[in-house]
């Protein structure tokens, strides 16, 4: 957390009172000695790190930062410092919790010069609490109750002394005189009470806790087993209903879905060693209390009883607190991942090819309300809308194919969009009749992926710009604008409606906003914004706007006119000089007064460009877009004390392709006619298909059948593949080959390896065996295979939101 210096007021008023200097000194030694920690996570330099965060904490953005701040931070990229960014949120809540438990071990005259050595060299969480816990407040123990008795010494004395009989040491603590409370009748309750005693302090030791929790995450395995009687509740499940791996090696999704049958109280998990049946046998954590505290079984007259203690400390104290920290461990890293992958697959759905400035048809495929209708200028503006029913059961193919017809010829369509949601095979197909039955027609069709618009019909951004329009209207406008520009119409659906990504609902939901924001935000200012004709939603991802001043923006676009130049916008209320600095950089204005205005030349730096054309005798206009001149040129020949190399360079790039777009050249995946549900597919068949999803197991695929199917790892190439976004990504367009198909279950395994022969065991590279190796591996297979946990299953024809998203992105390109 960031210590505002509103917090000296509490630390004595005035910054130079010695409370606020102490306050000050130390804060400045955290942060050094975060930057420092940071910088060799990153493998960079402490003064880089240090800038960055200066300019973070300034309220820079990342894409700011990484674009035009390349001097000052010595080059970092936007990976490095979002992961720096992320770095810092966790080291700065760490110092916090340190102050804070400081705080409270002196408040209670505790605290040593030992312990605060060992606080402040605690590098995680976890460690920290470990020594915290002996001085945490709590409710009051067994352990403090017999402390209050007076029962300690004889705790001592039988850990110190094991050749002490503990019934004699222990009659010498009886006192039924005593008053109320600590009363010790007899020997029984004597040494019960030395026991709550030892199990408090063997339990509350940190090394010992910290030499625990690195035993169990070396050697123990992640137990699942079915709650009695929850077979039949919980068939989703049973690939874990008798399952064990190994704990350090538990892949996200797999982790993910047991943690989900537990908290569905379907499955109960446990962290095991050895036979996780075998009940009675000694745990080995149990000798390693044992020796932490050097108890030995000698046959000494205290050694019965101190092994006792052992053992209860396990299995009452530690054994419940370490799984559950690593319970809690294995959930943040699985969902750590698994947020991961949702933000990769989004990164590539929001940067899929536009189809361009087209005239474009939007079409809600549906069958008994019919497939609803939305024409869409080359801007986006809708200009015609309405509904036709060809499908079954009104069947009106003539009608309908009067109105495409006229449609197209009317607006001069260009893409025909069909969502692929309920009915959308045979609104393909009978589009494709259409423009086969009218060559004069030259519109191409494009199955459109449909994820979240449905989301967007019913939002308050759509209810603004189209209050007069039916829902399902909105839908097909949604569905036409986002062949035209993925990133324009998606980034008005929250990140986490548009699905791609697993088990999205079980992970924090404030770090997946947060995670997924950060790659909106990316994107949208890796390509750049229109200022003249975008949307309020898509001017607030730009860097340094929000809701409030991207509204303000459009509301003046409308009152007078288009913007003329960058210039203008800061006459825009709120539009002050800290926003402009940090988003004129990412906001083009095409046709305006300085071309420079169409690039993302930020104008803090349109001095270079003019001090370029002034050296060579050119007018701006003219060397823009000439590559052999630019590449002639010398950086170094036009740096100053304000912009270096790395400046330089990067405006003479962007001067060579003016406000270039980074996405990739749009196509689009054609299905095959005929293979419309899954039913139709048989194994061998070649199909080409959208990639919807990538997860760590493998990659999921639209071939248009309502269903996507799963090529494993182990089958998307013939040498070994680590991680599959190596091989594909969402949007890519692939082939693949129907290997499996389980039509009840509604699993379809794909290989894209053309060679593999369906039937045959399929052994992948070396390393990637598919089958036959043993339960951890089948049951990989078989829970990646589709179904409800690993695959993608279409829900009432529409599709998984991260299909939909996915396959978007695909007919986008």
């Amino acid at each position: 957390m960031r210590r505002p210096l509103g917090l000296l007021a509490s630390l004595g008023g005035a910054a130079s009172s010695p409370q606020a200097k102490e306050y000050i000194r130390e804060t400045k030694d955290s942060m050094i000695s975060i930057n420092a920690r940071i910088a060799d996570e990153l493998s960079v330099n402490a003064r880089q790190v240090e800038a960055a965060v200066e300019l973070l904490d300034e309220g820079a953005t990342v894409p700011f930062i990484s674009r035009y701040r390349k001097e000052v931070t010595g080059g970092l990229d936007d990976g490095q410092l979002r992961t720096l960014e992320e770095r810092l949120r966790y080291l700065r809540e760490l110092e916090d919790r340190r102050s804070a438990i400081l705080k409270s071990i002196s408040e209670q005259e505790k605290l040593t010069p030992e312990l605060e050595a060992e606080i402040n060299a605690a590098d995680t969480k976890n460690r920290l609490e470990d020594l915290y816990l002996p001085y945490k407040k709590k409710r009051r123990t067994k352990g403090q109750i017999a402390i209050e008795a007076g029962l300690e010494p004889l705790a001592n004395s039988l850990l110190d002394n094991p050749n002490l009989a503990p019934e004699e040491e222990a009659q010498k603590y009886l006192n039924g005189d005593s008053e109320e409370g600590k009363k010790i009748t007899d020997i029984k309750a004597a040494l019960d009470g030395a026991k709550y005693i030892l199990m408090e302090r063997f339990s509350e030791n940190a090394e010992l806790i910290g030499k625990l929790r690195q035993f169990l995450k070396d050697e123990s395995n992640l137990s699942a087993r079915v709650m009695d009687g929850k077979e039949a509740e919980g068939a989703k499940f049973s690939d874990y209903f008798e399952h064990d791996e190994p704990l350090g090696s538990v892949p996200s999704h797999r982790a993910l879905a047991m943690l989900r049958g537990r908290n569905e109280s379907i499955l109960s998990l446990a962290i095991t060693v050895g036979d996780p049946e075998d009940r009675l046998a000694a745990h080995p954590c149990e000798a390693m209390i044992a020796d932490h505290w050097e108890i030995q079984q000698q046959e000494r007259a205290a050694d019965k009883w101190l092994s006792e203690v052992v053992r209860w400390t396990w299995r009452v104290k530690l054994l419940t607190h370490l799984e559950t920290d690593l319970l809690g461990e294995i959930r943040e890293a699985a969902e750590e991942e698994a947020i991961k992958v949702f933000a990769s697959n989004l990164k590539d759905l929001l940067l899929a090819a536009p189809a361009g400035q087209k005239a474009t048809i939007g079409l809600d495929p549906g069958l008994r309300t019919g497939v609803k209708v939305a024409v869409v200028d080359a801007t986006g503006k809708v200009v015609d809308h309405g509904a036709i029913f060809p499908t079954p059961p009104q069947n009106k193919i003539r009608e309908a194919e009067a109105v495409i017809v006229a449609l197209c010829k009317k607006h001069d369509v260009g893409l025909i969009a069909i969502g692929n949601g309920t009915a959308s095979r045979e609104t393909d197909k009978f589009v494709g009749d259409v423009l086969k039955a009218h060559k004069d027609i030259s519109a191409q069709k494009v199955m459109v992926n449909e994820a979240g618009a449905s989301v967007y019909s019913a939002s308050e951004v759509a209810a603004k710009e189209f209050p007069d329009l039916d829902v399902t209207i909105r839908g097909a406008i949604s569905i036409a604008r986002r062949l035209q520009d993925p990133l324009a119409e998606l980034v008005k659906i929250e990140p986490k409606s548009i699905g791609v990504g697993q088990y999205q609902h079980d992970v924090s939901q404030a770090q997946l906003a947060r995670s997924l924001d950060a790659v909106v935000e990316d994107c949208v200012n890796a390509v750049g914004v229109e200022v003249n004709t975008a949307s309020a939603p898509l001017l607030a991802a730009v860097s340094g706007l929000n809701s409030s001043i991207a509204n303000n923006i459009v509301e003046f676009r409308d009152q007078n006119g288009a913007f003329k130049s960058r210039e203008d916008l800061k006459n825009v209320s709120r539009f002050g000089a800290k926003t402009f600095e940090q988003a004129a950089g990412f906001l083009r204005v095409a046709g305006g007064d300085n071309p420079l205005d169409a690039s993302a030349v930020h104008p803090e730096s349109y001095s270079v460009v003019e001090a370029i054309a002034e050296k060579n005798g050119r007018p701006i206009h003219n060397l823009m877009g000439d590559s052999g001149f630019l590449r002639a040129l010398k950086p170094a020949d036009y740096t100053s004390e304000a912009f270096g190399v790395p400046t330089v360079t990067d405006i003479i790039s962007e001067l060579d392709k003016p406000g270039r777009d980074p996405r990739p050249e749009f196509k689009t995946a054609q299905f095959q006619d005929g293979v419309e549900e899954i039913k139709d597919l048989e194994p061998g068949m070649i199909l080409e298909g959208t990639v919807t999803n990538v997860t760590n197991f493998g990659a999921f695929v639209d071939i248009g059948v309502h269903q996507d199917g799963l090529v494993h790892i182990s089958a998307l190439s013939n040498t070994f593949v680590k991680d599959p976004r190596e091989v594909v990504k969402a949007g890519d367009i692939v082939k693949v080959k129907v290997m499996e198909v389980d039509v009840p279950r509604k699993r379809i395994g794909l290989s894209m390896r053309l060679d593999d022969t369906p039937g045959e065991k399929q052994s992948g590279p070396a390393g990637q065996q598919r089958r036959g190796k043993g339960r951890q591996d089948r049951s990989q297979q078989q829970r990646s295979f589709g179904g409800k946990q690993g695959g993608q299953q279409k829900q009432g024809g529409m599709g998984s939101m991260g299909a939909l998203l996915q396959q978007a992105m695909k007919n986008k390109k």
